[in-house]
């Protein structure tokens, strides 16, 4: 079959493929048994976890829920305490949309129209069992136009960032990830934005993309190490490149996967995981880790070192007004 033309590439768009893409040398080989070894070394260290727990209680630890961990531990038992109901807004609700019609445009047939394709994304989610269903089929006009609004600009700023993917690409959007360890007691689940590539034996060839708004965040770096980690032990070969694409910035932050990343992310893994069960159980004292998102804490306002810490930052009074 005749195929078209393949367009002109801008400036971002090339910058993209080669900041995303690899030459034969650039991709690495590893070890067969790594994938055996870093689960080996997971379970090790999570065996103090499972005392911990209840006889019926299981650990599903999460990027997000990791970042917590390693956040403000004070912060982290306060939200738990409060456990108040979840509520989709339209800031919440806009990512999912954005991924969703992303999905969709990358197999669209034709150019993909941003609009088009959140109105596709929306009507879609709307007609399954989806938590997005029930605010989508309720919403009042003004939060539909809006959510249209701002997740367009996002699914816009994506194709004028990325290439047309090709099918030898091999890419994937939305990929669940998920490793049970201690007998399927610890559950490790992640959910990629993004994947190029493919492995070749143990050469590595995949690469893991985060799609971001907004500033970089360290934590952003962590988070893809932490797929990195699971797709490794899922299929036995790290992928070659992960990184974080800023849509605001047409720029991605990218870092080649290596094994010492992998074994830091472990250390990383297992210590959250010992901290987590521990404040749960109430058999350690929380730690203080003040920092912007102080701003959003339920317990701001009886917290004095948070309170303290907005204040030496000339930033309470309007802490205080978002809470």
């Amino acid at each position: 079959m005749p195929t078209a033309t393949p367009p002109e590439l801008t400036p971002a768009q090339q910058r993209t493929l080669q900041d995303l893409g690899a030459a034969g040398a650039e991709r690495p080989t590893f070890p067969e048994d790594l994938g055996r070894r870093l689960r080996a070394d997971l379970e090790a260290g999570l065996t103090d976890v499972l005392g911990d727990l209840a006889p019926d209680e299981d650990l599903n630890l999460s990027k997000h829920l990791l970042g917590r961990v390693h956040g403000c531990e004070v912060r982290l038992l306060a939200e738990d305490a409060a456990d108040e109901p979840f509520t989709v807004t339209v800031p919440i609700a806009r990512g999912s949309i954005a991924h969703k019609a992303v999905e969709l445009g990358i197999h669209w047939p034709g150019e993909p129209l941003p609009l088009d394709l959140v109105d596709e994304a929306m009507a879609s989610l709307a007609g399954s069992d989806h938590w997005l269903t029930d605010f989508l089929q309720t919403c009042t006009e003004g939060d539909r136009a809006e959510l249209r609004s701002t997740a367009s600009d996002r699914v816009a700023k994506f194709f004028e960032c990325f290439p047309p993917l090709e099918a030898k690409w091999r890419p994937v959007t939305e990929s669940s990830q998920i490793v049970d360890l201690a007998g399927g007691r610890i559950r490790l689940r992640g959910k990629v934005d993004l994947t190029l590539g493919t492995a070749r034996g143990m050469q590595a060839g995949k690469v893991i993309i985060d799609l971001k708004t907004g500033a970089p965040n360290p934590i952003h770096r962590d988070d893809l190490r932490f797929y990195a980690l699971l797709d490794t032990i899922r299929l036995g070969v790290p992928p070659r490149l992960v990184a974080s694409f800023y849509l605001d910035l047409a720029e991605a932050r990218t870092e080649p996967v290596t094994e010492a990343i992998l074994d830091a992310t472990v250390a990383r893994t297992v210590d959250a995981a010992r901290r987590l069960t521990a404040l749960r159980a109430g058999t350690t004292e929380p730690v203080y880790r003040p920092s912007y998102g102080c701003r959003w804490c339920v317990a701001l306002e009886g917290c004095a070192t948070g309170r303290t810490w907005l204040t030496d930052d000339g930033d309470l009074e309007d802490a205080v007004d978002d809470v």
